[in-house]
């Protein structure tokens, strides 16, 4: 490997799969989270934990043994011009803490290229697709002037396709892996931003980690596109499943919530696919309903939105309300939207609480 990248992960949980990934790879990671998990990753680093095809058990990624340098930080102690890259990997919410909004701030100013794992895309990234107009936009996002200062070029998307869970019962360093699917991030505007992320790519295609004398090749990798669109392809699972585990009164798991009506859920699924090619998608950019449902019946956990609210968060990453927006500004939708209601509501959920009270 001819360069070493510093990168800077905003989020020590789901932030810590694709961090292992590149401390793999050999590329060095800086973790921002809070003071009490920063000690706790400086002192015993990260452990994350997945299933591998053809072997028993899971195996651990630990950070100590990786050829990449491993820290953690909180918001105000994070420089964003030591960086070559920044990755996004909080929820939305989390964004508008203070400290955190100081440090994004900084990162607009640096003018640091910045790749996004959210669920939620962020606004200057959906201000690079023709036919939105972020404005209407706005009232989906908890602090929306937050990302004014970002240049929509130095904004690309990953779709966060794995699904991964800290255990209850260990301490906040570990995480494990439900789904381990790919990263498939879109282009930058700029080649040589798009030049880090093929080589990034390219590293961790070719990480391998040693078990038992056995050099282990382990899935989660980061897959480049040109397709704008290729991230959206996640917007029909998160509303097909992510957001359905919410009940009136309980929670569900992914599983149950795409599978106890899969007539429903591939309704659901479709709607949104068929927004997003109005939009500009191609078909190919899409992931079909049928391969998502295969894969959701190993989605026994509820998803991180319902978990969230079930603990008595407040404040959720509203995709729903997102899609509503682009929705309701393309006019073509019409007949689309009558002909789907005389079929039956195809609503996500009728009981999510949260920000902006229910989802509807």
């Amino acid at each position: 490997m001819s360069t070493n990248y510093k990168i800077l992960i905003l989020g020590a949980s789901y932030g810590s799969l694709l961090g292992s990934k590149l401390l793999m790879a050999g590329h060095d990671v800086s973790l921002v989270c809070r003071a009490k998990t920063a000690e706790l990753i400086n002192h015993a680093g990260t452990r994350v934990r997945m299933s591998i095809k053809g072997r028993s058990g899971l195996v651990e990624i630990d950070s100590h043994q990786c050829p990449g340098k491993l820290n953690a930080l909180t918001p105000l102690e994070a420089k964003a011009g030591d960086y070559d890259l920044v990755c996004l990997a909080m929820q939305e919410p989390q964004y508008s803490d203070p400290e955190v909004r100081h440090l994004m701030q900084a990162i607009a100013a640096a003018r640091v290229p910045c790749m996004s794992i959210m669920n939620m895309p962020p606004l200057p990234y959906l201000a690079r697709i023709p036919g939105i107009d972020t404005s209407l936009c706005w009232s989906a996002y908890l602090d929306p002037a937050l990302w004014d200062a970002f240049e929509p070029g130095l904004m690309t998307l990953c779709s966060p396709d794995p699904q991964a869970f800290r255990p209850p019962e260990e301490a906040p360093n570990v995480l494990q892996v439900g789904l381990a699917t790919n990263f498939k991030v879109a282009a930058f505007a700029n080649p040589a931003h798009n030049a880090i992320l093929a080589r990034l790519e390219a590293d961790i295609a070719a990480a391998r980690l040693r078990v038992d004398g056995v050099d282990l090749d382990l899935p989660v990798k980061l897959k480049l596109h040109d397709s704008l669109f290729v991230p959206l392809a996640k917007w029909s699972m998160l509303l097909t499943g992510n957001y359905r585990c919410v009940l009136a009164d309980t929670v569900q798991s992914i599983e149950q919530a795409v599978h106890g009506d899969v007539a429903q859920s591939r309704a659901v699924y479709e709607w949104v696919a068929s927004l997003c090619q109005l939009l500009g998608a191609a078909a190919a950019d899409l992931v079909p309903f049928d391969k998502y449902a295969g894969a959701a019946t190993g989605l026994l956990k509820p998803s991180s939105a319902a978990r969230s609210l079930a603990a008595g968060a407040t404040d959720i990453e509203r995709i729903d309300l997102l899609i509503k927006r682009p929705a309701g500004a393309r006019r073509c939708l019409g007949a689309m939207l009558l002909s789907m209601a005389s079929a039956g509501p195809i609503s996500t959920t009728d009981g999510v609480r949260g920000r902006k009270s229910k989802l509807t």
